[in-house]
């Protein structure tokens, strides 16, 4: 005995409906309409289950452009995180990933030595905050330097920061991985400058903030530079050893030290 094959879509309605962009409803129709009328479902019901469909199928659409346009190098998520492994406090994490601070602009700033979370960090907040319907992206210092000397040299580095602050949190990691020049500090200062209070956005650096004259070439721009930056903010420190490190010498059969 084979299962009832519901009938097809009227040319009509198929026809309207690709007219309006309602893909979802054109696919699900013909078999919810024969499962309403089975089980004799009210007219709202009918159209509400169908909207439902239309409605969830564009939220997990918007979601898979969010997060490719985010450009998050791997995929990292606060489900994965190991909170007891890491340095980072309870209450901070819960409010880090309540993701209040977006919705008030605020900022995030994680400092610590290298293999220590605070990419994994970076990324899941990001991660969680695209799911949560924000616009996110993420950039390597170097990469957010080069294209704003792209913006410098066609004239167009004012418009290059107000595309990046069209998203709900800009995400900067390894800041301070290579020094920068004048130019290139000044080009940091307007984006952080240009966000403070409009934007949140989340650092991550290797330097504690006592030492971002190692990889600025004035002093007054890094005060400045951190002012803006921390004025509203969340400072994590993160410590211990580098995870990526311990990964590799369990792999290698080696032992962990735990000093």
């Amino acid at each position: 005995m084979t299962a009832t094959s519901p009938p097809p879509l009227a040319a009509d309605l198929t026809a309207g409906l690709r007219r309006l962009k309602l893909a979802t409803i054109r696919e699900v129709a013909p078999e919810l309409l024969l499962t309403a009328k089975t089980q004799r479902w009210a007219p709202e019901e009918v159209l509400r289950a169908l909207v439902e469909r239309e409605i969830a199928a564009r939220d997990a659409s918007n979601q898979r452009a969010r997060l490719k346009a985010a450009g998050f190098p791997v995929v990292k998520t606060i489900e994965e995180f190991d909170l007891a492994a890491s340095s980072i406090p309870a209450p901070t994490w819960a409010y880090l990933t309540s993701l209040e601070w977006i919705a008030a602009k605020e900022n995030l700033a994680l400092i610590g030595p290298a293999g220590t979370g605070k990419s994994h960090t970076l990324i899941a907040l990001g991660h969680a905050a695209v799911t949560a319907g924000h616009k996110v992206k993420y950039l390597t210092a170097a990469d957010l330097i080069e294209n704003l000397y792209r913006g410098l040299a066609d004239n167009t580095v004012g418009k290059t920061i107000e595309g990046l602050l069209r998203h709900d949190l800009l995400l900067v990691d390894e800041v301070g991985f290579a020094p920068l020049d004048d130019t290139g500090a000044q080009l940091l200062f307007r984006v952080i400058a240009a966000a403070y209070e409009r934007r949140s956005l989340g650092i991550a650096s290797h330097f504690s903030f006592e030492d971002w004259g190692r990889f600025l070439p004035e002093h007054t721009t890094a005060v400045s530079m951190l002012d803006r930056l921390l004025h509203h903010a969340t400072t994590v420190v993160t410590s211990g050893q580098s995870y990526r490190m311990l990964q590799a010498r369990t792999r290698t059969g080696g032992r962990p030290t735990t000093s």
